[in-house]
């Protein structure tokens, strides 16, 4: 449950200085974005996903709703008059991304007339972008998963969490869960190669170790939300936090191998899920 943005990944030998014209190579374009990405992964692991998003009725929404659908994911998507948000990413040789959106990011909202009840029979949701009474309506599903970056959203709904995952290395995402009424069951904080931080029902950090790269670095977009969705599929499966972590971990380097968020072609599914 997010949103997505037509992106489009460039390659060049490094960010440029301020005032300097460089050419990129385009390495990838396609739908992506925090929601995008999670649902292309749930969709892979389960053979099926149901992504509740926005799109406006252009270019860039059309195609995301077809490369999407080819995908496996089954798209649920609220109509906007404004254009889709575009983005451009570029990496370095050293395989670390920049991003840039373009336009305003468009998210579902609970008013929007798509059937909330349905989310009733879904395993797991993962909410990446949306209003507080959206975030309600989620979490009849039977584990929900937020980013950090919706915090303020959490904070807003009210609603108990049952994971809360995002990035140290990135502002945007970093949060106090002890502002929240009911303190999430998993608290999860990246730290990329280092593996990360988590914390359970409010008890003592701890770390988990970091999965090896199944090859070299090619390309770091779409690493954190895959590990989000794989962690998000896991916990929903009954998995321990410990095995949810170690599998998460897996597919976020697994990513970090490949040019884009997605791999080449989808995984075999494991257990039929509603997600």
């Amino acid at each position: 449950m997010g949103h997505v943005e037509w992106t489009t990944i460039a390659g060049l030998d490094e960010v440029p200085a301020a005032g300097a014209v460089v050419h990129a190579d385009r390495l990838w374009q396609g739908p992506a974005g925090g929601g995008a990405v999670a649902a292309v992964q749930l969709a892979e692991l389960t053979g099926g996903c149901t992504f509740f998003t926005a799109l406006g009725d252009d270019h860039a929404g059309r195609r995301s709703r077809a490369e999407l659908e080819h995908r496996g994911v089954r798209v649920r998507a609220a109509p906007r008059p404004g254009p889709t948000r575009t983005a451009v990413s570029v990496v370095d040789r050293g395989g670390e991304r920049t991003t840039i959106t373009l336009g305003e990011r468009l998210q579902p909202a609970a008013a929007d007339p798509l059937d909330w009840a349905e989310l009733a029979s879904f395993d797991a949701v993962f909410f990446t972008a949306g209003d507080a009474d959206l975030l309600r309506e989620a979490r009849r599903a039977g584990t929900l998963v937020v980013t950090a970056r919706e915090f303020t959203t959490v904070l807003e709904s009210g609603v108990r969490v049952d994971a809360l995952v995002g990035s140290s290395c990135d502002p945007a995402e970093h949060c106090n869960p002890a502002l929240l009424r009911t303190l999430p069951g998993l608290v999860v904080s990246t730290e990329g190669r280092h593996g990360g931080v988590f914390t359970t029902c409010g008890q003592a950090p701890r770390r988990y170790r970091p999965a090896r790269a199944p090859g070299p670095l090619v390309d770091t977009y779409g690493v954190g939300d895959n590990f989000a969705a794989v962690l998000t599929y896991a916990l929903a499966a009954g998995s321990t936090t410990a095995d949810a972590l170690d599998l998460a971990a897996k597919h976020g380097a697994a990513c970090t191998t490949r040019r884009g968020p997605f791999a080449a072609r989808p995984a075999p599914a494991r257990r039929a899920a509603r997600v």
